[in-house]
């Protein structure tokens, strides 16, 4: 029986590992595909060498190396490991780290205090359960922020580029269209965008300034804004016709991935509806049969075999969200 265990136990955790490659080179693939689709429509002008059009392609083209650059350096940095303090200033919480291990170390104790009072759970589970509670809960939290204040500040960013490609017509400086756009917008966008605008008051360079931006809005979009104002800064090249371009191509974006999101809601709902079948059928079972899903509960091998439906199932979805979640 021991040793069935000991080689069941070894089979999932060499089964998780090749699902996890598998996983992790689906979503690399993806991530160099919307690279190289960002990098497409930025140098697209550089084929069209036409006597009017040279200097804009020359420019498409400095734009896309610079990017391609700054790209290449940003992946190299997030191979290694993205610091809590990173993430703090992703999520938009204004915090010193100590205190992020504080609430840490406070959750670990709320969830261990729980584990014991309302489980029977031996020591040793009860142990990296705390451990996942605190390194890897309170990191998620951070991510799952970060990703949501992203995302507002996607929504307005073409606007907000609009608007300064037409302030840059009309004559006005770069650094007081950032402060007007600080002023007409809301949210992470006005934010970060007075947060520019001060830095760039003290001193930092505008192009210096945008590219700290960047880091705290790590998108691709507001990276091919500050490649541009910082070449901007160099050649003294004109930027409202790269930021209409910019902002034309995130609202293509945002139809396609509406698009996407429509034609892909069918397979999203059935792989919701089989995520929560069995969910709800041990939960009808258990509402008519106490006595015979309770052995799940009580016996040991009954809880070893719950556990196992339990990691099965977690992969399962796992690869299920990996195959309808389209990244555009």
């Amino acid at each position: 029986m021991a040793a069935s265990m000991v080689l069941t136990l070894v089979l999932t955790l060499v089964f998780s590992l090749l699902l996890g490659a598998v996983a992790f080179a689906v979503v690399m693939s993806q991530r160099k595909q919307r690279r190289n689709r960002a990098f497409s429509v930025i140098t697209r002008g550089t084929r069209k060498e036409a006597d009017g059009g040279k200097d804009m392609a020359r420019q498409r083209a400095d734009i896309a190396r610079k990017l391609k650059e700054a790209s290449g350096e940003r992946q190299e940095k997030k191979k290694d490991r993205m610091t809590i303090r990173e993430l703090l200033q992703q999520a938009g919480i204004e915090a010193p780290v100590s205190r992020y291990w504080t609430a840490a170390a406070a959750f670990t104790v709320v969830v261990w205090l729980l584990l014991t009072l309302l489980t029977h759970w031996p020591a040793i589970g009860r142990f990296f359960c705390a451990i996942v509670a605190f390194f890897g809960l309170p990191k998620f939290f951070l991510k799952w922020k970060a990703k949501r204040r992203q995302k507002k500040f996607l929504k307005e960013f073409a606007d907000a580029l609009d608007a300064m490609a037409r302030l840059l017509q009309a004559g006005m400086p770069m650094s007081e269209a950032i402060a007007m756009t600080s002023r007409e917008f809301q949210g992470p966008l006005k934010e970060e965008m007075l947060r520019m605008y001060e830095n760039q008051k003290i001193g930092v360079p505008i192009g210096e300034a945008a590219l700290m931006m960047a880091r705290r809005v790590p998108l691709s979009e507001v990276q091919m804004f500050a490649t541009a104002l910082q070449i901007q800064s160099e050649t003294g090249s004109s930027l409202s016709e790269v930021l209409y371009n910019l902002s034309g191509v995130i609202r293509a974006r945002f139809k396609l991935r509406r698009k996407v999101q429509a034609l892909s809601s069918e397979a999203k709902s059935s792989a919701a509806i089989i995520g929560a079948l069995p969910v709800v059928v041990i939960t009808g079972l258990y509402l008519a049969r106490p006595e015979y899903v309770g052995l799940l509960f009580t016996n040991h091998t009954g809880k070893f075999m719950l556990g196992g439906c339990v990691f099965w199932m977690s992969l399962g979805v796992l690869m299920m969200r990996q195959m309808i979640n389209f990244r555009i």
